[in-house]
């Protein structure tokens, strides 16, 4: 009937609407890609009400409203929640762990995303008014019926189809965001909620982007051109002879400042597989510019390392007074003043995957598909080749997001305070005691006082902790973190909201106060270094209020990722470096530091003190540079104070945006640091000890000694 081709098809248009407004505000939305799915969607949802006798047609019509009822809801409130879409990646991977884990929050969604749902819900009224005030008939449709609706799915089929071939072939920019590279975020704003459900299923069935294009490169192309980025940090200047009154003196020593660079065998793997991906990666490796040694080379060789993703950390939550430690940390050692920590699909894994690997997330949960691979080019990895042991730890589950998978594949004996849904037999050794091990959020600091004791007597150590006490929700009545510190907050001029964000981080301020305190009480302060990035802004709290904290605009604009890193040692002078950084440059930047002998074009994270082109690159391919800002949801293109529109060098930043983007993808699909490791020497390849990273089963209880030693039982 035709009725009810129009009645979902309008349900449709009406939701998305509903939807859009309610995430996305008045911002333009264009339907040239959901027009098609609707029709499908309501042909078929028509099929269906028409196929058997009323009473079950009717079942079938509300089911079918429900269906689409939830669909939009769900997108709805995880938007509202996780700024991201849900996509069926997060459903099959973390959906059961995120409702156990996070009931809390999504409680919270659901509540907040009220009114918006209510006004989802208007079409089961328009419907129920529609069959009873007009006593329409449900009956078993006609073959005529049956065929004009498949008639409207097949031409919305094709239509569909016409409109991804033609756009791919004239290389409009929504085919490049759908077919290509594909921005979920982006589809579902400009574009609807049906198109990104369609793109998600039928993921397979779309051209993955693995063109590759070699020599595009920002470094190779300022050389070209004879032209150089502004020092980041300061000119050495360093001179072979110096001059006095006539006399001979001692040359001063040479910088080196020669490739950081491994002896890769490239003609090996070329010989030994006949994978077109992989081949393709290492062509354009070969041809990646790499960053050069600089004066902080080996400035860190021979020192500890403790390295902390602080959860939903920003620098809108330092205060000099209610937190000190945090606000030193940030305002000395190396200070980056232009930093930014981008926004993945998979918020915290996602921040954590690039903080660990210097690579960019391909999708979602390229963390927990790293399980898998060779990471053999890891900070622990490197760590285990001068005999240093690698611990992590992280106050929550041990197999939430899998980590008790990934973070030992990465070298690390992994443990967190809580097992989760996993065999105590098998990973209760894994597990660390700890005090109010069930509060959420759990305490850094007692964290610390959990951990530091098993690695701080150890001559060297490198340690990796995942915090979780900035966790959202940022209230005084679920958040324990924020109530702890509620009366410390309560005279702050901010909202409820913007006062229990400060006051769940005044947790992680304790926590390094107290790390730092206890490294100086075992002598090993002067000889280690604490480097923190956050792995997200804090993206659950209304823009508003985090604009309130941060006294400026920050909606629509990339200064919403602007963070802090703290890069810290006890004993340095505060070094200022004005290029723009992120949290992808954090790996190659320890790397050099720590002396070790890598080839930093392994990443697509650079040395933060090298003197190569500084670049942020967004999940959306937004960019920055010292040059220009290019924001993809904005349209917008703007050179920076000081630079010309400069239309050539604009275009080779955004081809080498895509091609580190397609880069870091290859190497997580393709388990391309295995290939890599094989062409080396074999004093480069992997040290770890697998006994110190293997699971291991929990130590036996013992009963509890009397005064001279034996057990009660055995008296």
């Amino acid at each position: 009937m035709i009725w009810l081709i129009l009645l979902f098809f309008f349900s449709s248009v009406y939701m998305e609407l509903i939807y859009h407004i309610g995430c996305f505000g008045f911002k333009a939305f264009n339907p040239i890609l959901a027009v098609f799915p609707w029709l499908f969607f309501a042909g078929l949802s028509s099929l269906l009400s028409g196929f058997l006798r009323k009473r079950k047609n009717k079942k079938i019509l509300w089911g079918l409203l429900i269906f689409q009822f939830l669909l939009y809801a769900a997108q709805l409130v995880y938007m509202k929640i996780f700024k991201q879409p849900l996509l069926m990646a997060a459903v099959t991977n973390a959906g059961a762990q995120a409702l156990t884990n996070y009931w809390r929050e999504a409680l919270t969604g659901i509540l907040n995303a009220s009114v918006w749902l209510i006004l989802l819900a208007l079409p089961f009224a328009a419907t129920g008014y529609i069959i009873s005030q007009y006593t329409v008939s449900l009956k078993n449709h006609s073959r005529k019926e049956r065929l004009r609706e498949i008639i409207v799915m097949a031409a919305s089929f094709l239509g569909f189809l016409a409109v991804i071939i033609i756009g791919s072939a004239a290389k409009a920019e929504y085919a490049d965001s759908y077919v290509e590279f594909y921005d979920p975020e982006g589809i579902i704003c400009e574009y609807g909620v049906t198109p990104s459900l369609v793109r998600d299923l039928g993921s397979g069935f779309f051209k993955k982007e693995t063109s590759l294009e070699t020599g595009a490169d920002l470094d190779s192309y300022l050389d070209s051109q004879g032209k150089q980025e502004q020092n980041p940090v300061t000119d050495p200047g360093v001179s072979d002879v110096s001059e006095g009154d006539g006399e001979i003196t001692e040359p001063e020593e040479v910088l080196d400042t020669s490739p950081n660079v491994m002896p890769i065998d490239f003609e090996y793997i070329k010989a030994n597989t006949t994978d077109k991906d992989v081949l393709q990666l290492v062509e354009y490796m070969e041809n990646m510019t790499p960053t050069n040694r600089n004066e902080y080379t080996g400035m860190f060789e021979g020192y500890n390392l403790i390295y902390l993703t602080a959860e939903g950390f920003s620098p809108y939550a330092v205060d000099e007074n209610l937190t000190p430690t945090l606000y030193k940390l940030v305002n000395s050692g190396f200070v980056v003043d232009d930093y930014y920590v981008p926004l993945w699909q998979t918020s915290t894994s996602d921040g954590e995957y690039t903080n660990c690997t210097g690579l960019i997330p391909d999708q979602q949960f390229s963390m927990k598909r790293s399980a898998d691979n060779d990471m053999c080019f890891s900070l622990a990895e490197f760590f285990a080749k001068e005999g240093v042991k690698s611990y992590a730890y992280h106050n929550n589950s041990l197999s939430y997001y899998d980590r008790y998978r990934s973070h030992p594949n990465l070298g690390y004996n992994f443990k967190a305070c809580k097992l989760g849904d996993l065999d105590e037999k098998t990973y209760g050794g894994q597990v660390f005691e700890m005090e109010n091990a069930g509060y959420w959020p759990s305490s850094d600091l007692n964290m610390m006082e959990a951990t530091i004791p098993e690695y701080i007597n150890e001559d060297r150590f490198h340690v990796y902790y995942m915090t979780i006490s900035g966790h959202m929700n940022y209230n005084f009545s679920g958040n324990r973190m924020c109530s702890k510190h509620k009366e410390d907050v309560a005279d702050l001029p901010y909202s409820d909201e913007g006062r229990a964000y400060i006051a769940c981080n005044m947790e992680l301020d304790l926590a390094l106060s107290y790390l730092i305190e206890q490294l100086e009480a075992a002598g090993k302060l002067e000889n280690t270094v604490i480097c923190l990035s956050a792995d997200h802004y804090p993206y659950a709290m209304e823009v508003a209020n985090l604009e309130e904290l941060a006294g400026k605009p920050l909606a629509g604009t990339l200064d919403i990722y602007r963070n802090k890193l703290i890069l810290w040692n006890s004993e340095m002078e505060t070094v200022h470096i004005s290029k723009p950084a992120s949290s992808v440059d954090i790996l190659p930047t320890l790397l050099n530091l720590f002396g070790f002998e890598y080839d930093s074009r392994l990443y697509a994270g650079k040395d933060i003190l090298s003197d190569s082109a500084g670049l942020v690159i967004f999940s959306d391919r937004s960019f920055i540079t010292e040059r220009v800002e290019y924001n993809k949801k904005a349209k917008s293109i703007t050179y920076r104070e000081g630079y010309e529109e400069d239309e050539a060098y604009y275009e080779a930043v955004k081809s080498q945006v895509k091609g580190l983007y397609t880069y870091s993808a290859g190497i997580l699909n393709n388990n391309f640091y295995k290939y890599i490791e094989e062409a080396l020497p074999e004093e480069y390849q992997s040290k770890i000890d697998p006994e110190w990273i293997k699971p291991h089963p929990p130590a036996p209880k013992t009963e509890p000694e009397t005064e001279n030693g034996s057990n009660e039982n055995e008296q």
